[in-house]
C-alpha cells in the first residue's frame, strides 16, 4: 500500500507557498461560515478546495512553479512596501524621504530646515529640496 502512495505521489508538484495562503483562506472561510451558514460560501470553500488539491497533485510542475512564482512576487512587493512605510514613520523625526525626479529613486535624507541641494547617488542628477522643520528634540520627562 505505501509503495502505491507514493508512486501515485512521485512526479507531483505537492505544497508551496501559494498552497498555503490558499489553504488559510478556506480555513476562514469555513470558520466565518460555521456562524453563517452561506450557501455560496460553501460554493467558494470547495472550489478552493478542489485548486489546492488540482495545484498539489498536478505533474505539469513547472507551470505551477510560475503560479507560485508569481504569488510570492506580488506578496514581496506588499510586504517590501510595508517594511518601507514602516521605517519611514518610525524615522520621521529625523529624516525624510524624497523621490530623485530624473530616474525615481527614493532617497533618504536628514531633517535640517532651508533649502538643499541634493544630488542623487544613482542618476548623479542635482535637485533641490525644502525642508520647512528642524530636527525635533525627543525630551523625556525624568522622576
Amino acid at each position: 500500500m505505501n509503495n502505491k502512495i507514493r508512486n501515485f505521489i512521485y512526479g507531483r508538484y505537492g505544497i508551496d507557498d501559494l498552497y498555503k495562503l490558499l489553504l488559510i483562506i478556506c480555513f476562514i472561510l469555513l470558520v466565518i461560515n460555521m456562524f453563517l451558514n452561506n450557501n455560496i460560501i460553501r460554493i467558494i470553500e470547495l472550489l478552493l478546495i478542489f485548486i489546492i488539491l488540482y495545484r498539489s497533485l498536478s505533474k505539469n510542475i513547472s507551470r505551477r512553479k510560475k503560479e507560485n512564482d508569481k504569488y510570492l512576487n506580488i506578496k514581496n512587493r506588499i510586504i517590501k512596501s510595508f517594511n518601507y512605510n514602516k521605517k519611514k514613520y518610525e524615522e520621521r523625526n529625523t529624516h525624510m524621504y524624497k523621490k530623485c525626479p530624473n530616474c525615481k529613486q527614493k532617497i533618504r535624507l536628514p531633517l535640517k530646515k532651508g533649502k538643499h541641494t541634493v544630488k542623487c547617488p544613482n542618476c548623479s542628477y542635482k535637485f533641490e529640496v525644502k525642508c520647512r522643520k528642524d530636527e525635533k528634540i525627543k525630551v523625556e520627562i525624568v522622576k
